[in-house]
């Protein structure tokens, strides 16, 4: 696939895995913003679109970004990725969001003399996490259900409508996201922090980069390749 500055930063991840660390490194947010044009991302940051192109281009091809086991997702059947993200990223938000709520409350009460912004922190975490437990269930049980079917040519529910749904809830994750990386100053544990605030740290930076791999994955991958697969 030849890129060109107008391409979508979602497109050149997905196609070229290596160019995630560049993205990564320029904040370049090819995840939630992956329909921006590179040079429309490039604009707002200061960049120059065709030299972070040239830096793509020139980045060394090596395992899938993001992902482990170095699986090329392109590749593999909708229903075994379907079934990866379910596995692995749904499992990791079924398991953790609830103790992450939990533990934010645990800090800010703690601690929220002190450090202010904890309180939005606790808020916001809050809300995140009830907005993905409503996502999980609707990708889990109408998405999802429903791009395996295209797998076995069965009728579909029309995808394009949860897709579009589920897009536009992925950018308000990422627009929480940011707002907790700046609330926390990148995620810095101060100097009076104690076990369970440098835990809340460690946790939000990990949810960050999980989420973002997730979506990610769906937003660049699967959801395309599902609409893809309906007009063969």
């Amino acid at each position: 696939m030849e890129f060109t500055v107008e391409t979508p930063l979602g497109q050149i991840a997905a196609a070229r895995p290596a160019s995630i660390a560049v993205f990564e490194r320029l904040s370049l947010d090819y995840c939630c913003g992956g329909r921006q044009s590179l040079q429309d991302a490039c604009r707002p940051a200061g960049l120059d679109g065709e030299r972070v192109l040239e830096e793509i281009l020139a980045a060394p091809e090596g395992g899938r970004v993001g992902d482990p086991e170095g699986v090329d997702w392109t590749e593999r059947s909708l229903v075994e990725f379907v079934d990866h993200i379910l596995a692995t990223h749904h499992a990791y938000l079924h398991e953790n969001l609830g103790p992450l709520v939990e533990l934010a409350e645990k800090v800010a009460r703690a601690h929220g003399d002190r450090h202010v912004e904890l309180g939005e922190v606790r808020d916001l975490v809050a809300k995140f996490a009830a907005d993905l437990n409503q996502h999980l269930r609707k990708e889990e049980f109408i998405l999802f259900p429903s791009i395996k079917q295209i797998a076995d040519r069965s009728a579909p529910f029309p995808i394009w409508q949860p897709i579009a749904v589920m897009e536009a809830e992925h950018d308000e994750a990422g627009r929480d996201l940011a707002r907790l990386r700046e609330l926390t100053d990148q995620y810095v544990v101060p100097e009076d922090a104690c076990s369970s605030y440098r835990r809340l740290m460690e946790q939000l930076a990990e949810l960050e980069k999980d989420t973002l791999t997730h979506v990610h994955k769906e937003n660049n991958i699967l959801f395309p390749r599902a609409l893809a697969a309906l007009d063969p």
